[in-house]
């Protein structure tokens, strides 16, 4: 079904002013001052004045077949459902496996990511969990950039008491496998790393870094885990190196928001900064001997409560909104996603316009799943 959606406030995520958005098929059509002229068969006209028009969130660590175990099979978090990411504006993902790499496999994180698609929304994923050598599908890192569309990186862990304490040359030859298959298959590729609060992660990435491995490759994740970890990341994104921000998970601040600040503070290029919820990965707490002395589920709100509690501290929505549109994006090589732009994915949010950014509708790939906070579609059990 076609859509016109009238005056709206468009942010793409840059602020447009009071536009018209004509949505066909999965694609944002045109955006113009006036789109009233458009006559489409069954067209819907939906009025949006006096509502703020965004991307859709993309949340590039996401645990979409559930994190956890630590504890014990019972330990390990459910599954994501499709509302969960409805519910807060999240239109895109990328799935990822945690500490559990025996019981949940890349097999299951590609499964659900095509469950997804197939429910609307956008998904990719990354191979492998924590451990070297990597975990894959095809029986190589080279094979499962090349052969599977969905997979963009291999995840790993570093710095973490669960990790496999690699060495740079380890690193390497993963890298090497990540860049070369990449190539091939005209993706960028990453090697996708879940920091823990061991020191010495950082040293290792400039050590790589420092003798000439492209820096690209190279995607660092929880940096607010620590105050001494953010300080690291910060000199690692002043050599060229995006660094992520996780909203929903553990953090040595107050608030994530607060370590947004000090980045935006230390003059961080702004391009290089994103955010990720690392919903349904487990929450553990271990005492000084590792061992495991709490345990809970983390949600996928994260995003959407970071930018609101940023926005609403004065900072202008044009300069947050990317950290969860249109930085993740480039930063994953996905062209046609994270912006308001003609020819783009039609992945909308609305929200208020009050300093509280209620979410009130969305969009996911032209077709509307939240109606004035009224969930239109739910996952496949969901509807049980």
């Amino acid at each position: 079904m076609p859509y016109l959606i009238k005056g709206a406030n468009v942010f793409t995520p840059k602020f447009l002013g009071k536009k018209d958005v004509l949505i066909l098929e999965e694609k944002i059509a045109a955006i113009e001052d006036d789109l009233s002229q458009v006559s489409l068969p069954n067209l819907e006209v939906i009025e949006a004045k006096g509502l703020n028009l965004t991307p859709g969130f993309m949340d590039q660590h996401v645990h979409i077949t559930g994190g956890g175990g630590e504890g014990g099979p019972e330990t390990r978090c459910p599954e994501l459902q499709l509302s969960e990411l409805i519910l807060c504006g999240t239109t895109s993902v990328v799935g990822v496996l945690g500490t559990d790499g025996l019981s949940r496999t890349p097999s299951s994180v590609l499964a659900k990511s095509r469950a997804l698609k197939r429910e609307g929304i956008s998904a990719w994923m990354h191979t492998s969990s924590y451990l070297l050598p990597p975990q894959t599908l095809t029986g190589s890192v080279k094979g499962d950039l090349y052969c599977v569309p969905e997979v963009l990186g291999v995840k790993i862990a570093l710095g973490d008491h669960r990790s496999s304490f690699p060495t740079a040359e380890k690193l390497l030859e993963v890298l090497t496998d990540i860049r070369v298959s990449a190539m091939l298959a005209g993706k960028i590729g990453f090697l996708h790393i879940h920091l823990g609060d061991v020191p010495g992660a950082f040293n290792l990435l400039e050590e790589i870094v420092d003798r000439g491995f492209p820096i690209k490759h190279i995607r660092p994740m929880h940096v607010a885990r620590k105050k001494w970890l953010l300080q690291d990341a910060i000199g690692f994104a002043r050599k060229g190196g995006f660094i992520d921000v996780t909203s929903g998970g553990i953090c040595d601040f107050s608030s994530p928001a607060d370590a947004v600040e000090i980045l935006f503070d230390e003059k961080v290029p702004p391009h290089l900064l994103t955010m990720s919820t690392d919903g349904h990965g487990s929450k553990p707490r271990f005492n000084e001997n590792g061992e495991l002395i709490g345990l809970r589920c983390g949600g996928v709100t994260g995003n959407l409560d970071i930018v609101r509690e940023l926005i609403g501290r004065g900072h202008a929505p044009e300069k947050i909104l990317p950290l969860v549109t249109s930085n993740v994006a480039d930063a994953l090589g996905l062209g046609g996603k994270g912006k308001i732009s003609a020819g783009f994915d039609a992945d909308i949010c609305f929200f208020d316009t009050d300093c509280d950014w209620k979410l009130r509708s969305v969009f996911a790939r032209g077709k509307q799943h939240l109606s004035e906070g009224k969930l239109l579609k739910k996952g496949t059990f969901e509807e049980l």
